[in-house]
């Protein structure tokens, strides 16, 4: 597997936000300037695999998201409803992929009581450490949503993976789930010995606004003097806050995540952006020096694509080692399909290889 270090380039205006082309994953890292694809309108389509998902999700027959409230979006068929329904169409099982021992615990954060799942693999460890932090724009979903990724890392990476909930908005506005998974990171230094973890080697993963959150905890880390991660892997991460980027003209009404969806996230979370500093949202404008090296997973089907190319290049002009896989023909969410997307399980190996040598290093 070869990858091309990312080369100085003109950074284009980026987003805060949130069908493949060909079948395989592209494994290089495309700077803004030469990625002609990405700065193309017409939408690509997605393959086969990815298009049964998204038939079965709209067979569900969910209301759009941006007119609905908060509470009647948490209510709303998700695309882990859809994969199971995908493995009841092809007569395979749809229990969740077994790993060692699953437990349900809670830490206290800055608001009181968050829900964590615990995931460890077979054996006595000790282990490494991933805390991973699910998505869903900072507004809904929860461990049950995002229980599938949580469970493939833990068997891939051989890795105990503490996957914790936040409070999310409107009900608890910006910075309530940054503070919430910073809670979790302490926890995590603090605990890692109970629950059979090597404390010298923790990791983060995190999908979409959980990879913002999980690089704004290395952020926070940094300014407050604590133990830096030995690795991050950011899946689709939200990077900024600026509107019209190639990826969200190109995939505008892409899904599960289009791009009239963003603001409507963004607006939940952060009613009043003039009120707050949005320091740990805008990463793209953050200084990254000094970042535990970084993987970064992109779907090219995803309004947020363009902002994770911009981040990987943020990243290489800060001296920070990144690397960057892109999936054609794939959509945001798909990280966690492995049990019908064959380039999910893809991903996931390609993040479990990351973190494994990062592992191994101390």
């Amino acid at each position: 597997m070869m990858f091309i270090r990312p080369i100085p380039c003109f950074l284009f205006a980026l987003t805060l936000a949130a069908c493949g082309v060909p079948d395989t994953p592209t494994n290089h890292m495309n700077t803004p300037d030469t990625d002609t694809v990405s700065t193309a309108i017409a939408p690509s389509t997605a393959d086969a695999q990815m298009r049964a998902v998204l038939d079965e999700l709209a067979a569900l027959d969910g209301k759009p998201v941006p007119t609905l409230t908060a509470q009647e979006a948490r209510e709303q068929p998700t695309p882990a409803d859809a994969v199971k329904e995908v493995l009841k169409k092809l007569g395979k099982d749809t229990a969740p992929e077994p790993v060692g021992k699953v437990e349900d615990r809670t830490f206290n954060g800055p608001g009181g009581a968050v829900p964590m799942r615990i995931y460890w693999p077979q054996g006595e460890g000790p282990f490494p450490v991933i805390l991973y932090i699910h998505g869903g724009g900072w507004v809904f979903a929860d461990l049950d949503v995002y229980d599938s990724s949580p469970r493939a890392l833990c068997n891939a990476a051989n890795a105990v993976v503490v996957s914790t909930h936040y409070r999310q908005g409107p009900e608890h506005p910006y910075p309530a789930a940054h503070e919430d998974t910073y809670a979790a990171y302490k926890w995590v230094l603090m605990h890692a010995k109970e629950i059979k973890g090597d404390p010298q080697r923790i990791a983060l993963v995190g999908e979409s606004a959980g990879g913002n959150m999980a690089a704004s905890i290395c952020l926070r880390a940094k300014e407050d003097g604590m133990a830096m991660p030995v690795y991050q892997v950011l899946v689709y991460p939200v990077t900024n806050n600026e509107p019209g980027t190639p990826s969200m003209k190109e995939n505008a009404d892409a899904k599960p995540l289009s791009t009239p969806m963003l603001p409507w996230f963004f607006k939940n979370y952060v009613p009043d952006p003039k009120a707050v500093d949005l320091k740990w949202l805008t990463l793209l404008k953050d200084d990254v020096h000094g970042m535990p090296p970084t993987r970064i997973i992109l779907a090219r089907i995803d309004p947020l694509r363009s902002e994770g190319e911009a981040f990987v290049e943020h990243l290489h002009q800060a001296g920070v080692a990144v690397d960057m896989k892109l999936y054609e023909g794939v959509t945001h969410e798909f990280f966690g399909m492995g049990a019908v997307v064959d380039k999910a399980k893809d991903a996931v190996r390609f993040a479990a290889d990351g973190l494994k040598n990062a592992f191994n290093k101390k």
